[in-house]
């Protein structure tokens, strides 16, 4: 057995009242894993309302997509916590059917240098698109505190000419390693780690869903190798749900290679 550290315990994660139906173990009993769809995309919301924890930001969202006017935005925060769903969801709020043509999302990390800006970002910004009263194109910037100094430079002078048209949502870990003349153009939306009772709520809603056979004390595990990163809590659930038919506490740490972790 496994024992979490004092604060963890403290917060009552092994306390829980874990209101679950125990369900067979046997593998024959499990329907056969859905390996075409992560469940990280098959269970992302679409609706900011439905965004799990991080409840202030969350709530400027989705005053953002009742109004309409959408600033430029930067969402800061660890990794997996929500900031590409929650822009994500409120693009689609905001476009509704028009989102595919108005929408351009990059990985920055992966496309961050100077030639994507002068590019396929200013490109797309040039492009024309019918939209209703209000509504901007918008530009999701994934990771952007990858972006070089050079190509932040150059996405400041395209925020600046094509502000009435398009609109920038760039998501980092780091909102410092943005430059300056960006951030002060953008409102800051900060997000933090999930709770482990806001990472188990999801669990249960993909559990039930998928059908899939575990005990209270693999879902203890699934949470305590998240660490509060709602991403690596459904990955981590699948890919011990698709390798061994069963989440307990021991195939968990199989699969995340958690045993460096453990308290005997």
């Amino acid at each position: 057995m496994f024992s979490l550290n004092d604060d963890r315990a403290a917060r009552g994660l092994l306390g829980l009242s874990f209101s679950f139906h125990r369900m067979a173990s046997s593998s024959s009993s499990a329907p056969a894993a859905s390996y075409d769809v992560p469940w990280v995309e098959k269970y992302r919301p679409s609706k900011v309302a439905d965004i799990v924890g991080n409840e202030e930001a969350v709530s400027r969202l989705q005053v953002i997509a009742r109004d309409g006017n959408m600033p430029h935005l930067i969402l800061s925060g660890p990794p997996g916590i929500g900031k590409t769903t929650s822009i994500l969801a409120l693009a689609h709020e905001l476009l509704g059917p028009n989102y595919k043509e108005a929408v351009l999302e990059l990985n920055a990390s992966d496309d961050r240098g100077i030639d994507v800006v002068r590019n396929k970002i200013k490109m797309f910004a040039q492009m024309k698109v019918t939209l209703p009263l209000g509504r901007h194109k918008i530009v999701i910037l994934d990771e952007a505190d990858s972006m070089t100094s050079g190509a932040q430079q150059a996405l400041r002078r395209t925020m600046e000419i094509y502000s009435n048209s398009t609109r920038f949502a760039l998501a980092c870990n780091t909102s410092s390693k943005i430059i300056e003349p960006i951030q002060s153009r953008c409102a800051l939306v900060r997000f933090s780690r999930l709770s482990d009772q806001e990472i188990l709520s999801r669990l249960m809603v993909v559990v039930q869903a998928e059908k899939v056979p575990y005990v209270p004390e693999g879902l203890e595990a699934i949470i305590f190798t998240a660490d509060g990163d709602m991403r690596q809590a459904l990955n981590n659930l699948q890919a011990t749900f698709s390798g061994f038919r069963f989440v307990n506490q021991e195939n968990v740490f199989k699969v995340t290679n958690a045993e460096a972790h453990l308290a005997y």
